[in-house]
């Protein structure tokens, strides 16, 4: 019995001194190796050994890249206005010797350098700006951050604002300024309409007027000619004609009942050439209705 019990004992002993003896450390880990509390050595990622009892191996250090989301803290701009801003930092541990001895709690420490790196460089703009100035301020806090946590084997690759509230009454404020200017560029946009479309339409009712114009000019133009070319074919045709005085007055005894047509017409002219020759054609009238034979009835003789 009792030596079962010393087996077991030394089986629990050496059991105890190989997983002291044999450590394994993982992909994207360290672990930092103290002998008799000194450091020792910095053990990489696989299978390392270490001396039971006198090394000791202090808890695993994570190498890959870590967010970080601290509370909303309220920041006192240029201006004496309280604005809360909400921060995200992204770092990475590069030196795990450094992160250990030089810091006892690197998180806190970065914590605490962000916020008072906010407050300096939020202190230094008015409110406008630093809703504006987003990546300006980003930019500032990185620098500082990256210098001053160099030492602790901290690098910063990223800080962002996720948010920056200002008071209540300024948020009220602002709102109401954008609703005014919302509604005064749609009131400019408005009338920026109403002014191309009357432009677009007067242009329309000058191109109608230029083309109607046009057409009217065109319409007289043709209408002239052809005046002309009937008055050229009717001078044409007298002239080949050759008509006598006669024919001239007669012509003129069928235009009289056209111009007596008109109510105003009271008074005719006629030319003593014309009286004349309308003698003629009467004389002629005349002489052409005595030659004739006159007319037989019925039960007459012709004499």
């Amino acid at each position: 019995m009792v030596a079962v019990i010393v087996i077991i004992i030394v089986a629990v002993v050496v059991f105890a001194t190989l997983a002291r003896t044999i450590r394994i450390v993982p992909q994207a880990r360290a672990g930092v190796v103290e002998r008799l509390g000194r450091y020792s050595r910095t053990l990489s990622p696989g299978v390392a050994l270490c001396v039971p009892f006198i090394d000791r191996v202090k808890p695993l250090l994570d190498l890959r890249e870590q967010v970080v989301s601290f509370q909303p803290q309220p920041v006192i701009t240029e201006d004496n206005l309280v604005v809360s801003i909400d921060s995200v930092l992204y770092f990475q541990v590069t030196d795990p010797k450094a992160a250990t001895y030089e810091i006892a709690n690197y998180v806190q420490g970065i914590e605490q350098l962000t916020v008072t790196t906010l407050r300096n460089v939020i202190g230094t703009m008015t409110l406008e700006k630093t809703l504006t100035s987003r990546d300006e301020i980003n930019a500032q806090l990185r620098g500082v951050l990256d210098e001053a946590t160099g030492k602790w084997g901290i690098r910063v690759n990223r800080v962002e604002l996720k948010a920056i509230d200002p008071p209540t009454s300024i948020q009220d404020a602002m709102e109401k300024q954008m609703r005014a200017d919302r509604d005064k560029r749609a009131a400019i946009l408005q009338a920026e309409g109403a002014r191309q479309s009357s432009i677009l339409q007067a242009e329309g009712e000058k191109q109608s007027a230029i083309l109607k114009a046009e057409g009217k000019k065109q319409a007289t133009m043709l209408e002239a000619e052809g005046q002309a070319k009937a008055i050229e074919t009717v001078f044409n045709a007298i002239h080949e004609g050759k008509p006598d005085a006669e024919l001239l007055a007669y012509q003129y005894l069928q235009t009289l009942p056209q111009i007596a047509q008109g109510e105003s017409n009271k008074i005719w002219i006629i030319p003593s050439e014309l009286q004349s020759a309308v003698g003629k054609v009467a004389g002629a009238v005349k002489d052409i209705a005595g030659s004739q034979p006159p007319a037989v009835t019925d039960g007459q003789k012709p004499e």
